[in-house]
């Protein structure tokens, strides 16, 4: 945090230098925390006595519907918690400050230092005075298209805010409307690439890697995986059924994946696309615990499932190592980013063969030869590889 000192004999900032520095001089500043942690700090020195702060954003993470910064006096970092999107129905958020802007109040005023019995009820309050706080206000952050988020201050000052106080606190709403609208727009950007694409080529694709053509060669291990018989699941289970058991599965075996520094290009249907660049000098191993730790997590899902009297998953795995391209592939208009090639073909191939010998996990000599030494293979035989003019020597991993 950057705060010039304030001395004695120097004319005390006002309200007005605040907003000055909010508009102009936060540009370079990425994270909307760290611009609410100083904002506090200058507001202070620039006599509105807050002991106390947060900002409340939603940001739509396919997680979290929203985060909660916190800044108190004495912090040089503000603090950030977040909040899954069943939190609209706990006591912690039922009745609370935040529940009553979202509801539509425009300004939520709480006087801190009267009898308790006489004010709003909710822990929240109660750990307010609890800290010594005597006055509260929260009030709407509005943002375009009619978004709505929450900023609330508070002081210990005796008698709480004064006209004064509440004036200046809210000529700098509207600025701060829009310096943090620019920070969660940018931070939700990122999330949906990283949520769509993965956080690899979200990063590229904000990087500016965004034309049709668009791309580099990279030397990866390639895993593709599928669901066995989802063509007659998707056709007698209910349909919410289904959507359950895809993300079950999925969860089992893209978590794995992430944890071992994979990158999971898309979702097919019922089939998954991944890489782990060799860029990483233990990508191959690293793929291999990753398909040993989804299988553990799929057995444990089976049996779940078998519980309540669902028959198990079974799915296959084809595993190679390759150059592909990897970059933008489509029309003029909507592109794909993901990777392609005759080694993507490959592992394409190999998952197919897994139905046909009867083994979940198949390798090709290729990415054997990365990982045999550490792990224990099963040398499966030579076996023809449509669309590939010589027989493929192939490997079971059974993890």
């Amino acid at each position: 945090m950057n705060v010039p000192p304030r001395t004695d004999s120097a004319t005390p900032w006002s309200d007005s230098d605040v907003s000055h520095w909010l508009a102009n001089d936060t540009r370079d500043q990425r994270f909307i925390d760290n611009i609410f942690a100083e904002l506090c700090v200058r507001l202070q020195r620039a006599g509105i006595p807050v002991k106390r702060a947060t900002l409340h954003v939603l940001i739509y993470h396919p997680q979290w519907l929203g985060a909660r910064i916190a800044w108190a006096d004495g912090m040089r970092e503000a603090e950030i918690m977040r909040f899954d999107y069943d939190v609209r129905g706990r006591s912690e958020y039922i009745g609370s400050p935040a529940n009553e802007i979202q509801d539509g109040a425009t300004e939520l005023r709480e006087n801190l230092e009267r009898d308790r019995s006489l004010g709003r009820k909710h822990a929240v309050y109660d750990e307010m005075r609890a800290q010594g706080l005597t006055d509260y206000v929260a009030w709407p952050l509005y943002h375009t298209l009619g978004k709505r988020h929450i900023v609330t201050f508070a002081t210990d000052r005796p008698g709480g805010f004064d006209d004064g106080h509440i004036a200046g606190l809210l000529k700098l709403l509207p600025v701060l409307a829009l310096v943090s609208e620019i920070r969660i727009k940018n931070r939700l950007a990122r999330t949906l690439l990283e949520t769509y694409v993965g956080s690899h080529a979200g990063e590229l694709i904000l990087a500016g890697a965004t034309r049709r053509g668009n791309g580099t060669t990279v030397r990866a291990a390639i895993m593709i995986c599928d669901l066995r018989d989802f063509t007659r699941i998707s056709d007698n289970w209910p349909r919410d059924d289904v959507i359950d058991l895809l993300n079950d599965y999925f969860d089992a075996i893209s978590e794995p994946i992430t944890r071992h520094g994979g990158e999971i290009l898309k979702f097919m249907g019922d089939g998954l696309l991944a890489i782990f660049p060799l860029s990483q000098p233990a990508a191959c191993a690293n793929l291999l615990h990753a398909v040993a730790e989804a299988r553990q997590a799929m057995a444990a899902l089976n049996e779940r499932n078998n519980e309540i009297g669902r028959a198990p998953m079974n799915y296959g795995i084809g595993l190679h190592v390759g150059d592909v391209m990897y970059g933008n592939i489509g029309s003029q208009t909507r592109l794909d980013f993901t990777v392609i090639g005759p080694a993507v073909n490959m592992a394409s191939r190999l998952e197919a063969l897994t139905k046909q010998l009867g083994k979940t996990v198949l390798l090709s000599r290729a990415f054997a030869d990365f990982v045999e030494r550490d792990f224990d293979l099963e040398r499966v035989g030579e076996y023809p590889v449509r669309g590939f003019s010589d027989p493929i020597e192939l490997f079971a991993y059974h993890g």
